[in-house]
């Protein structure tokens, strides 16, 4: 869902642009083979949940058969016994389904999601490491048709979504997760699978379950916050942020 926090949001500083842009085009210049950078998505690209709002989407306007008469409480008592099973179960409501109904479902939402809160900063960061030739992955742990057409304001497009989806049978959605499960680990496995084991020169992140995809990177490690206050992520925000000064990561707050 769209972040409630009405605090005003930081832009990245000049002083961190300026070492962000030498780092990156310094690391560009002596790249032997092809230049990656990895992104998560959720409080990364943007302040919001986009699995969720598609979720949330899907309840009142899919009309989905099998669903729980409480479709939230559901999730979040899925949640409470193992994330991976919640975050499964978005992607399984979608069986039976044509891939391609599932992934127009997703345009509709986004479409009617007026001024989707993107960070200004990072299209601008994605803007430059277009400009150096760069590859550029968003690795979440929505499920990936929630996501494909919102990366897609960052001109990403659906083979560069790596997220957590079921196996596709004669073009319908099924019920068997695709491994490896793009949360925590899985999203380092995710990434380095698809780029057949070439590290990213950047990785960024927001929040703890972020750290193995942060530290894959070569030139570059960002550790992004957006929560100011406590409840939401502001607890694994904090780790990272932790783990991100203990190992001399950069940081950036967006908001204090």
């Amino acid at each position: 869902m769209i972040s409630k926090n009405l605090t005003p949001v930081n832009e990245f500083s000049p002083q961190l642009w300026e070492h962000l842009s030498a780092t990156i085009k310094k690391a560009a210049s002596e790249a032997r083979g092809p230049k990656i950078a990895a992104f998560d998505a959720d409080g990364t690209l943007w302040d919001a949940d986009a699995g969720e709002t598609f979720f949330d989407w899907q309840i009142h306007n899919s009309g989905l058969s099998d669903m729980p008469a409480d479709p939230w409480q559901h999730y979040h008592d899925l949640k409470k016994i193992n994330p991976i099973t919640a975050y499964v179960w978005l992607a399984q409501i979608n069986a039976g389904h044509p891939l391609s109904q599932v992934r127009a479902w997703a345009k509709q939402c986004f479409a009617e999601q007026k001024n989707w809160p993107v960070f200004e900063s990072q299209k601008k960061l994605f803007a430059l490491l277009r400009s150096l030739d760069f590859e550029i992955y968003v690795v979440t742990a929505s499920i990936k048709w929630a996501v494909e057409p919102v990366a897609g304001l960052f001109g990403v497009d659906f083979d560069h979504v790596l997220g957590i989806t079921t196996k596709i049978e004669d073009g319908k959605v099924g019920m068997e997760a695709v491994l490896p499960i793009t949360w925590r680990q899985g999203k380092a496995e995710g990434l380095l699978a698809a780029t057949g084991g070439i590290r990213p020169i950047l990785g960024c992140g927001n929040t703890y379950g972020d750290t193995a995809l942060i530290e894959t990177a070569t030139h570059v490690q960002l550790a992004l916050t957006t929560q100011n206050q406590p409840g939401g992520l502001f607890e694994e925000e904090s780790k990272l942020a932790v783990e991100a000064d203990r190992r001399g990561w950069l940081r950036h707050k967006f908001r204090e």
